[in-house]
């Protein structure tokens, strides 16, 4: 099925690693931090509900300036006009810093059980990155979880100018990595950001649904057919 296959792109967050503990519980421990006591299912909830109607990133093909960070700065702004709307700009502006570098400290994401094998599995024979709409923190993150290392390109999409399904963000990929669409195949759990996405730029998609499959299935899809 994939025997002309020369790079694979991985999504990072819900493919490769994820939070063991939701937002709602980082942001009220940030919350003890700054003198605010929160409700982590009170911010779980918000969050959910402001990430989904949050407008898009604009496409612009460069770098985005403050790497997404005012954007991020506005959606902490509207969860917490929904869970605490007392709280002053001061207390605010407080918490949104300590909260951007919580996500980049060692020990708040985790990697899937089987992520590291199956990396070390196809870092001799593919071209391997990662495409992922998160901002320059991402780097740490990788790092942090000890997979940085096994990426020959990681491709972000504050730096892209573009996130995903955008097909240019998948398009910045493929020229890192030296190969056509239909040489490379893109792993992802997201159905429009990284199936539809990966799709509409010309690749081929591993359909990762974590509810009934992990990515040792990967792993089998690669394997040559007799």
């Amino acid at each position: 099925m994939h025997a002309e296959t020369k790079a694979i792109f991985f999504d990072g967050a819900g493919t490769l690693f994820h939070l063991p503990n939701g937002v709602g519980h980082h942001y009220a421990l940030v919350g003890s931090r700054v003198g605010l006591t929160l409700n982590a299912s009170a911010l779980d909830r918000a969050f959910a509900f402001v990430w989904k109607n949050m407008p898009a990133r604009p496409t612009t093909g460069a770098p985005r300036e403050d790497d997404d960070k005012g954007w991020w700065r506005e959606l902490l702004q509207q969860v917490l006009d929904r869970v605490a709307p007392e709280t002053k700009d001061l207390d605010r502006d407080m918490f949104f810093e300590v909260a951007y570098a919580r996500f980049a400290e060692a020990g708040v994401w985790e990697l899937y059980p089987e992520a590291l094998e199956v990396l070390e599995n196809l870092q001799a024979r593919y071209c391997l990155a990662v495409i992922s709409n998160f901002d320059g923190r991402l780097r740490l993150v990788l790092e942090q979880l000890g997979i940085a290392k096994f990426f020959s390109a990681i491709v972000i999409s504050s730096e892209a100018g573009a996130d995903k399904p955008d097909p240019l963000i998948f398009q910045c990929a493929l020229q890192l990595c030296g190969v056509a669409p239909d040489e490379a195949l893109h792993v992802g759990d997201d159905p429009v950001n990284d199936w539809r996405g990966a799709a509409s730029a010309g690749l081929s998609v591993f359909e990762l649904d974590r509810t009934r499959t992990t990515l040792r299935e990967l792993l089998k899809d690669l394997e040559p057919r007799e």
